[in-house]
């Protein structure tokens, strides 16, 4: 079941409120997600978007959402190193950037093959390169968890489910103390607004299993925010999985197709 809550519109863009200081914006094109956690003492982003120009706009739309024109951005957090969620890193040079820990280091500057992929996807390719340039190196990577404490007893728990939609999947559980339900940002791990997509990184036997872990963390009352698409409800992660289980199984990586 997908549910949307209020939405806030004006010049900063759509961004819809999700709990109270917690907040995400579906960028227009690719149709991904950026999630906002307001803390004490600055805020936890999800995601940074496709470019460098997305990235400005979204630390100018923050400053206006959270009524703090020189509002930080403490800590960023990448789900996973694919280029519709991370060349706006760069954006945001005060932030400690959060990745999970893998085999391989979640993205380098060097690597072209994330830009690469953006311009096969259609961002401009002197974008493409401008934001690769200016992107920074992950100032810590999460083995198993790590857990940032926000002010007031809310705390982002950072959750490394290994690999799955992508060699490096980090989810995000937001809670404000212990009864009330938490949010999820799930990264391209659940999808909402078409099929979930595995490209060549992706390691789809694991996936299933990755939800599982997702699910446990989060619970039946949380609410989960898909990397594309609305907010939706633990039947609906459940649901997802068990199809991803039907379509992969222990196979292969099924061929790439949208960026995700």
């Amino acid at each position: 079941m997908a549910s949307e809550d209020g939405v806030r519109d004006g010049t900063s863009g759509a961004w819809q409120r999700i709990a109270p200081g917690i907040w995400r914006r579906r960028l227009p094109g690719w149709d991904e997600t950026v999630g906002a956690v307001v803390g004490e003492d600055g805020v936890l982003l999800v995601d940074a978007g496709p470019s460098l120009t997305v990235g400005d706009q979204l630390r100018r739309e923050l400053a206006e959402l959270v009524g703090r024109p020189a509002v930080p951005v403490r800590w960023l957090a990448v789900t996973h190193p694919h280029f519709d969620h991370l060349l706006g890193a760069g954006a945001f040079p005060g932030a400690q950037r959060l990745a999970a820990d893998g085999r391989t280091p979640p993205w380098l500057a060097s690597d072209r093959t994330v830009t690469a992929d953006a311009v096969r996807h259609g961002l401009d390719p002197a974008d493409a390169e401008r934001a690769r340039r200016a992107l920074p190196a992950p100032d810590r990577l999460v083995d198993e968890r790590l857990v940032l404490p926000l002010g007031n007893g809310r705390r982002a728990t950072l959750l490394n489910l290994g690999a799955a939609h992508s060699g490096h999947d980090l989810a995000v559980l937001v809670t404000d103390g212990e009864d009330a339900p938490g949010v999820v940002f799930c990264g391209d791990l659940v999808e909402e607004s078409g099929e979930p997509q595995a490209g060549s990184d992706a390691e789809p036997a694991r996936w299933p299993a990755a939800l599982d872990r997702l699910l446990a963390a989060g619970g039946p009352a949380a609410r989960y925010v898909p990397g594309h698409g609305a907010v939706v409800d633990a039947a609906f992660v459940r649901a997802q999985r068990a199809a991803l289980a039907a379509r992969f199984g222990g196979a292969g990586v099924a061929p790439g197709g949208t960026p995700a």
